[in-house]
């Protein structure tokens, strides 16, 4: 095993035996809530949690957050979560696919197309990284595995307290604006789960960027996998460190007019509702869908997401939601 597909594979195993949870800081959902109507005066059965996004509409407004690949055991994951992704009518996110280019015989870990042959699907790079590789390999890249856009992950924080992080961001902004412009597909920029504030979401904006993932603060820490993985010495002292998504949310959408995804410790449809509710389009999970996936695969992976479907389709119709439109302009409890 090279040493990059080491790496992936020891992040998702801790993530998967390990607590490496926000300790005290919390993503802010709950300390807000929704008004709640006694008498929804709808039909339950009559609430939609269809959408659309970059040009592609879905079942409900979740996304299956990148995780993983480039390392033997990815490759079954990933086939894994596509196939709950189309079934389910969600998109799904690929982890960074830097080791198909350093190690051309990993890309068939990203390779599921086979699998999920209508599945929106989006391929993941580091920002870092593209000081590296120009936009052409990158997109070369994506169209290989024939993704239908590609995530940009900016993970400053993971990269300086890993040991054999990226610590050279000079010109990464740049950089993202040079690949949005070469690209024919929607580059979509995220964070880790350390979150985005309006400041830098402006920046992508102008950037080029077609929508951005806030992933927040408040649910897994890379910090704390770094932490696990290596003994980071410094990590201790920044495993909180980040913006909570709902703040992070809230900035980026007054910030920016661009699409928003939140992710970032959104563990059930409720979260979900109250994300769409201040901003997002769209919710990214990932650990409780890999959770899942391990312990029950597609089965145990398309019953979670319907888990999250039906918390979302119950909090619209308490709030006399018919659909994710009117949720979005769902009235909140004053002292929420």
């Amino acid at each position: 095993m090279t040493k990059i597909a080491d790496r992936k594979a020891q992040h998702v195993d801790i993530v998967l035996n390990k607590d490496i949870d926000f300790k005290n800081k919390k993503t802010g959902f709950n300390d807000i809530d929704f008004l709640y109507y006694a008498l929804p005066e709808m039909n339950f059965n009559e609430v939609s949690l269809k959408t659309s996004f970059l040009k592609h509409s879905f079942q409900a407004p979740l996304l299956i957050s990148s995780m993983t690949g480039g390392y033997a055991e990815g490759e079954k994951i990933n086939q894994e979560l596509a196939i709950a992704a189309e079934a389910e009518g969600i998109p799904m996110g690929f982890g960074s696919m830097r080791p198909m280019l350093k190690h051309s015989e990993l890309a068939k870990t990203f390779m599921v197309r086979k699998h999920a042959p209508k599945a929106v699907l989006y391929g993941n790079f580091g920002a870092a990284q593209l000081l590296e590789y120009t936009p052409k390999q990158v997109c070369d890249a994506v169209e290989k595995i024939e993704a239908n856009g590609c995530f940009i992950h900016i993970n400053a924080l993971q990269e300086t307290v890993q040991p054999e992080g990226d610590r050279n961001w000079v010109g990464v902004l740049k950089a993202i604006s040079k690949l949005c412009d070469y690209a024919k597909f929607p580059i979509i920029a995220k964070e880790v789960g350390a979150g985005i504030n309006g400041f830098v979401a402006r920046e992508l904006q102008e950037a080029g960027v077609s929508a951005v993932d806030v992933a927040g603060a408040g649910g897994t820490s890379w910090t704390a996998i770094e932490i696990y993985r290596k003994g980071a010495k410094e990590g201790n002292l920044f495993w909180d460190f980040g913006v909570p998504t709902l703040t992070a949310l809230q900035q980026c959408s007054a910030s920016t007019s661009l699409p928003l995804i939140a992710s970032g410790g959104l563990r059930n449809g409720l979260d979900c509702a109250k994300a769409i509710r201040f901003g997002a389009s769209l919710c990214g999970v990932a650990k409780p869908f890999i959770q899942a996936q391990n312990k029950g695969g597609v089965k145990a992976i398309r019953e979670e997401i319907q888990s999250f479907k039906k918390g979302l389709q119950i909090a619209m119709f308490l709030t006399r939601s018919k659909n994710l439109t009117q949720l979005k302009k769902a009235k909140m409890l004053e002292n929420g």
